[in-house]
């Protein structure tokens, strides 16, 4: 616009002179022309002033602007002070500018020199504290490849080199299962803790890790953008638990040795009695045949003790099915209907009972076991008589589902030093019984891939929950 202006006025003051030069030039056309080269003049002269007053304004408003600009920069106020002209101050001011700016350039170095050394400093104390964990630590990226790996997970995972860049399923290749692992959480975002892993080292070594295995910033539609291990040798542990495992069997093995003996002793005392009543020659024919009876009566019972014990012993290869749990529940009911209504309990069931895939028949007898045991722990005095059964689904971490049945009693629950004894064969604290159902319904569950606990409830009675994959 400013260069539009300036050849604007040019003409126009080229136009004037024109006009003159022909009035000049011309006398004779002077007195016919004369009206019309005045009027060009005029308004020639008209345009032309004003355009050149506003020419130095627009071709000077930069300049302006700069000097409005000095004005309210940060400079010292002596600069200020002095009568200089516009041109010196603006110079004065773009150098006091730009020295600040210099100033500017050199702390920011400054400050950006400490926070590359501070930087430098905490990676360095991060790598000291990675390496001095006494746990292994290894970090995947989003790409499944190793970005850090301590001197205990080489020393674990028996790695020689440099592992960081090297792909999971390589670095892991003699903990497979710890692969997978890893693999399904960079898919999933899926969190292990505490897992046992086993390991396999040179020249056929077994070794035991405690892993676990977490996502680095899970994405909220599954996967992560890495993963950490966290690495332990736990095989003197899991020899040590083993050993205790043993041991508790042995104790196990002895107090059913010592139940069994009894019950046999029992059986065998009774068998004595009645074979030495039947030697009375003068013993009454009903006599003896009340005698007779009773005797196999407890041959019948001293049988079926015998058998429950081979059952618990060698457990039959369960013959999986799909099974209704809430059916079963209603089956298992009904053949306990008499119990129930002699011991004047009340059975109530609620919740959600999914299909399970276990062996209906040992699944049954164990259900059978639990009820009928929850039923008899109910005393005669007790106010309140009723058992509950509750059942739901639940997930857990890797994403699993399992069938959950509770089934609780009002009676006076079970004490703390035979909580850890109820599942032992042969061991019970009722009169009357051989105290192998509970063994059995726990090797049931066992067998199942599942696990039968047993508590007490905080208002009092004895909870057993059944866990079954659903």
């Amino acid at each position: 616009m400013q260069l539009a202006l300036a050849l604007l006025v040019g003409l126009l003051l080229l136009a004037n002179l024109f006009t003159l030069t022909l009035v000049a030039l011309s006398p004779a056309a002077r007195a016919e022309r004369a009206p019309v080269l005045y009027t060009v003049f005029v308004l020639t002269l008209v345009i032309s002033v004003p355009s050149i007053l506003l020419l130095p304004r627009w071709l000077l408003r930069p300049y302006r602007q700069l000097v409005d600009e000095a004005e309210r920069a940060p400079v010292e106020a002596s600069a200020r002070g002095r009568a200089r002209d516009e041109s010196e101050f603006v110079l004065e001011t773009f150098q006091q500018v730009v020295a600040q700016l210099r100033a500017k350039q050199r702390e920011l170095e400054r400050l950006s020199a400490r926070a590359a050394e501070r930087a430098a400093t905490a990676e360095q104390f991060s790598e000291r504290v990675v390496a001095s964990l006494p746990s292994g630590l290894v970090a995947f990226d989003s790409e499944g490849r190793a970005t850090v790996a301590n001197p205990p997970a080489h020393a674990l995972l028996g790695f020689e080199g440099r592992a960081e860049g090297l792909d999971f399923r390589r670095l892991l290749a003699r903990a497979p299962e710890l692969a997978e692992m890893v693999g399904r959480c960079l898919q999933t975002g899926a969190l292990y803790r505490r897992e046992e892993v086993p390991l396999r080292l040179e020249g056929g070594r077994a070794r035991r890790l405690g892993v676990t295995v977490a996502p680095v910033d899970p994405a909220p539609a599954g996967g992560s953008r890495g993963v950490l291990c966290m690495l332990t040798d736990i095989t003197e542990v899991a020899e040590l638990r083993e050993t205790v495992a043993r041991k508790r069997n042995l104790e196990s093995l002895g107090e059913m040795s010592a139940g069994l003996a009894h019950e046999f002793k029992n059986a065998l005392a009774t068998l004595h009695g009645y074979a030495q009543l039947l030697q009375n020659s003068s013993l009454s024919e009903d006599a003896r045949a009340s005698s007779t009876a009773a005797l196999l009566q407890e041959v019948r019972g001293l049988s079926e003790m015998v058998n429950a014990f081979l059952n618990f012993a060698r457990p039959k290869t369960p013959d999986l099915c799909d099974v209704n749990l809430r059916e079963l529940l209603d089956t298992c009911t009904a053949d306990l209907d008499t119990l129930f209504r002699e011991r004047v309990v009340v059975l109530d069931t609620g919740g959600d009972f999914p299909e399970v895939r276990a062996d209906e028949r040992m699944l049954r007898q164990a259900l059978l076991n639990l009820l009928r045991n929850a039923a008899e722990a109910i005393p005669d005095e007790a106010s309140e008589r009723r058992v509950h059964v509750n059942g739901w689904v639940e997930r857990d971490a890797a994403g699993r589902d399992w069938a959950r049945v509770e089934i609780a009693d009002t009676g006076a629950g079970i004490s703390e030093d035979d909580l850890h004894k109820i599942f032992i064969p042969f061991f019970t604290t009722k009169s009357k019984g051989h105290g192998v159902g509970l063994a059995l319904a726990h090797r049931v569950a066992t067998d199942h891939g599942g696990t039968l606990s047993a508590a007490n409830s905080a208002d009092g009675g004895a909870v057993f929950t059944l866990r079954l994959p659903a």
